[in-house]
């Protein structure tokens, strides 16, 4: 509860300084500045910081008791799990990437998850530049379909592809002695960027519709061909939705647990999946330290690319959302 205390003691600091700056500058202005002041301010503001405040509140706690329990020696949550570390224990990290393999199954996500986000963008943004930029016969069927794909969930289609790739899989070892469908970290990227591929389509199409076609007839006028053009002109001006687009789905990739479990039936499984084992083994180990440092080796790669492309993402996000 320490922890607990110091946050809310933290943040409850910062909003007096707010509030006692805003009296501030009330008093010390000018009339006419004065008016403006107080004609911006509205009551609803405080309750909308008192929400986000408890917002990031709920979100802070959490994740950050998680990293502190992770650097804990295991005696420690015994006598209070809420008090603050009394040192680092960096043996935790050193257990959960060796004994737990947490090393191996790390790798693993980062090769699946970068497979997936490379087959999804060649496959994606072809599609979506030409759905979006050219007329032709069929493409209103082909916009119904992909939209059509965003009402899938992808749970329940999860038992069709296992069946598909054991039947593929028993005529192969028919005919060559060995399958590659199951336990294939490249078959298992498939299928993630198969299953993404409505959703990023629809929000680079979103995107790439902004665009002038002026840019294009210039590019013609050059000489520049179609191929070359959407390379060159169009995919370098669509560079903050593609960098949202990557970033959703290596969430979405990162953290995928049900594919996983069911296409990788052997040891080589990804990062979530390795972590259940890993909770469930620690139930009766009874080491807490190591569960927390598994929880902080899947969650610090999303938190360090969130805040490298922060910016982008909510740049891509407002103007992917424009209609030209």
């Amino acid at each position: 509860m320490e922890i607990c205390r110091q946050i809310v003691r933290v943040i409850s600091r910062q909003c007096l300084r707010i509030v006692v700056r805003e009296k501030v500058i009330v008093s010390e202005g000018s009339g006419d500045m004065k008016k403006r002041i107080m004609n911006g301010f509205r009551p609803y503001k405080i309750l909308i910081y008192l929400v986000l405040i408890v917002l990031a509140v709920s979100i802070i706690i959490p994740v950050g008791w998680v990293f502190f329990a992770s650097i804990k020696e295991n005696s420690e949550f015994y006598t209070n799990p809420w008090t603050l570390p009394k040192g680092v224990y960096f043996q935790n990290f050193i257990d959960a990437f060796t004994k737990a393999k947490m090393g191996s199954y790390f790798l693993n996500s980062i090769i699946v998850t970068g497979l997936a986000i490379v087959i999804l963008l060649i496959a994606a943004l072809p599609a979506a530049y030409v759905l979006s930029r050219y007329k032709f016969i069929g493409r209103k069927i082909c916009n119904v379909m992909f939209m059509a794909g965003l009402f899938i969930n992808v749970n329940y289609i999860v038992v069709p592809i296992f069946l598909m790739f054991v039947n593929a899989d028993r005529a192969l070892k028919q005919w060559f002695g060995s399958g590659i469908f199951l336990n294939n970290l490249f078959m298992l990227a498939i299928v993630y960027a198969a299953t993404a591929l409505p959703f990023t389509i629809y929000l680079l199409s979103g995107y790439f519709v902004t665009i002038p076609k002026d840019y294009e007839e210039a590019a013609f006028v050059d000489g520049s061909g179609y191929f070359r053009t959407m390379v060159t002109i169009m995919m370098p001006m669509a560079k903050p939705s593609i960098i949202t687009v990557i970033l959703f789905n290596f969430l979405t990739f990162w953290n995928e647990y049900i594919i996983s479990m069911t296409l990788l039936t052997k040891d080589s499984k990804t990062l979530p999946v390795g972590l259940m084992q890993l909770m469930q083994a620690q139930k009766s180990a009874a080491n807490y330290g190591r569960l927390y440092a598994g929880l902080v080796i899947v969650m610090l790669p999303t938190l360090i690319l969130y805040m490298m492309v922060q910016k982008k993402l909510t740049q891509g996000m407002s103007l992917g959302g424009l209609k030209g």
